[in-house]
């Protein structure tokens, strides 16, 4: 079994990180195997050892497996000493047409990192992080994804003992703030620039001809960034755990144990059980980005200030003008769900208007958009039949049809196709993913994979899936998510 390798981390970076092997798995058994991406990558042939590529079991040819080193701020607080503690990098894949992949596996075993725990993944928040990432790609949104899933053959302590499980994530690297953050803490300006020379090279060749590479770099993780948060808040997405150690210079969504989606729109909203300040709650997000890129501004301030240090300020001023460019990126991906294909003045306010209305109504985010969209030919009951202060949401549609008036002439039909190409339909909804993941436990996993294919059809409406689109039951628990540690 092997795969093509090219280990640059292992490679260029000694002291970046510790040995690790992978614990080999018991009795390895594979349960989700994801072909269409594996046919990407060029690794469709290896289906029939998957289990023990997954589970650990063998490593392929080539690897150098390793558990990377790095810090992160958790909640606000400091955390000097974090690191890979139940994931390892077996290497890089190079795929047919010379994109690099980071092959990692989650869930393999301890490692120098692991501070106790036992480095192990449960099969449930594996099968969730392997859902969740398959149905952001196919929102078209940034992020790591999931080879598969296989069982590792042992039971883990969690709540209560529950089927190990490895999951294999593919990423464009996982490179994260907090990587930047443990080598300016711990080994200073020398392994901050050789990790960000390996960043710019991996991620942002062209700011290696910049003036000051480093200035380059901060602001291209800056856009990548703002981009993936302001993608996330326009599908109605809530990480739950935006630590600096889960944010990837990638500009990738990465580690998806306690996140959700929004049922009842609230900028409120939160589902980590551990997140009790709402810290990273729905709408504080676009906020702690901008907080998570301070903490990388302050990590590569010194490699910057070495080739000009004036240009420490620039990298000030760009952290200043990051609401400014957010509110652009978010603007712009809210004028196409709302149909308005061309921008004009007021905009901001009409979007902000929306989202203010909805607040407190208990209106279902993912359908709303959905009905704006059927209101353009069914008429504005559709609409707003879903709130309870019907005259707020009526004044907001009059201006948002007279808004439409004034927008490139398109028929009610197209401009309603246009706005369902951004606006899905189908999302992992919590109670239905709750019950996938409990039935996958017990043995079932047709309900899970049901809703797999689902969600990673999220556009286009079928008459077959539409208890799909239906909001959870009046009177359902509210969701509440763990990171699976």
């Amino acid at each position: 079994m092997s795969l093509n390798f090219d280990n640059s981390y292992f490679r260029d970076l000694p002291g970046f990180y510790a040995p690790a092997n992978p614990s080999a798995a018991t009795d390895p058994e594979l349960v989700v195997w994801n072909g269409t991406l594996a046919e990407r990558l060029g690794l469709a042939e290896l289906e029939d050892g998957a289990a023990e590529l997954i589970s650990g079991f063998r490593l392929p040819g080539g690897a150098d497996p390793i558990a990377q080193a790095y810090s992160g701020h958790q909640f606000g607080h400091f955390s000097p000493q974090l690191g890979d503690g139940r994931a390892i990098l077996l290497g890089e894949h190079i795929t047919p047409n010379g994109a690099r992949f980071d092959l990692q596996l989650k869930g393999s075993g301890r490692t120098a990192f692991s501070r106790g725990g036992d480095g192990r993944y449960a099969l449930g928040p594996a099968l969730r992080e392997h859902l969740v990432s398959e149905a952001m790609a196919a929102l078209g949104i940034e992020t790591t994804r999931s080879l598969g899933v296989a069982l590792s053959g042992e039971q883990v302590a969690r709540q209560t003992l529950q089927p190990g499980a490895v999951l294999a994530r593919i990423a464009k690297s996982h490179i994260r703030v907090g990587t930047f953050q443990f080598f300016a803490a711990h080994l200073g300006p020398d392994h901050v620039k050789r990790l960000a020379d390996h960043a710019i090279a991996r991620h942002y060749p062209a700011a290696a001809g910049a003036a000051n590479p480093y200035l380059a770099l901060f602001e291209a993780v800056m856009e990548a960034q703002l981009r993936l948060v302001a993608s996330w808040i326009h599908v109605g997405f809530v990480h739950g755990v935006m630590n600096t150690d889960n944010v990837a210079i990638s500009g990738e969504t990465i580690d998806f144990g306690p996140c959700a989606f929004l049922d009842a729109y609230s900028a409120k909203a939160v589902f980590s059980s551990i997140d009790e300040n709402g810290r990273y709650a729905f709408g504080n997000q676009p906020v702690i980005g901008r907080w998570n890129l301070t903490q990388l501004g302050s990590a590569l301030a010194s490699v910057v200030a070495e080739v000009n240090p004036q240009e420490v300020e620039t990298m000030n001023a760009l952290l200043a003008g990051y609401g400014e460019r957010y509110l652009g990126v978010w603007l712009n991906g809210v004028r196409a769900k709302l149909g308005l294909a061309r921008a004009l003045a007021g905009d901001l306010d009409l979007a902000n208007r929306l989202f203010a209305a909805m607040e407190g109504q208990g209106v279902d985010y993912t359908n709303l958009f959905r009905n704006l969209a059927r209101s353009l030919t069914a008429g504005l009951e559709v609409v707003t039949g879903m709130f309870t202060n019907r005259e707020e949401i009526g004044i907001w549609l009059d201006d948002w049809n007279a808004r439409i008036a004034n927008d490139e002439a398109m028929l009610p039909e197209a401009r309603a196709a246009a706005m369902n190409a951004v606006n899905p339909l189908y999302i992992p909804r919590n109670h239905k993913v709750e019950a996938a993941l409990s039935a996958a436990v017990e043995g079932d996993l047709a309900p899970y994979f049901r809703l797999l294919e689902v969600v990673t059809n999220p556009y286009v409406e079928r008459p077959e899936w539409a208890d799909y689109a239906m909001p959870a039951p009046a009177g359902s628990q509210p969701c509440v998510t763990f990171c699976g540690t």
